[in-house]
């Protein structure tokens, strides 16, 4: 199943084909930030700010989670922020 960013339960993003696909695009908008380790942890960990998730999600019929993530990292590599890519909600 496909996994996008949300908040509350707005859907914010595109469908992506993996979970880790929207972390790596949260971390490049600035979206995740590194929370105070708990005492069993060495390091940070990271977390979205505010109230962003990123969690499982149905893909629209019209859309493509594969042809997202390619179309998210050609932009990166011109220097455009994925969340200007996301659908109107």
């Amino acid at each position: 199943m496909p996994y996008a960013l949300f908040c509350n339960e707005a859907r914010l993003s595109n469908a992506y084909p993996t979970e880790a696909d929207v972390w790596k695009l949260a971390r490049k908008s600035g979206l995740v930030v590194e929370a105070v380790s708990e005492e069993d942890r060495p390091a940070p960990r990271p977390v979205l700010e505010n109230d962003y998730e990123i969690r499982p999600c149905p893909v629209d019929p019209q859309e493509d989670p594969l042809r997202n993530r390619a179309d998210a990292e050609r932009e990166a590599a011109r220097g455009v922020q994925w969340d200007t890519l996301a659908p109107d909600a």
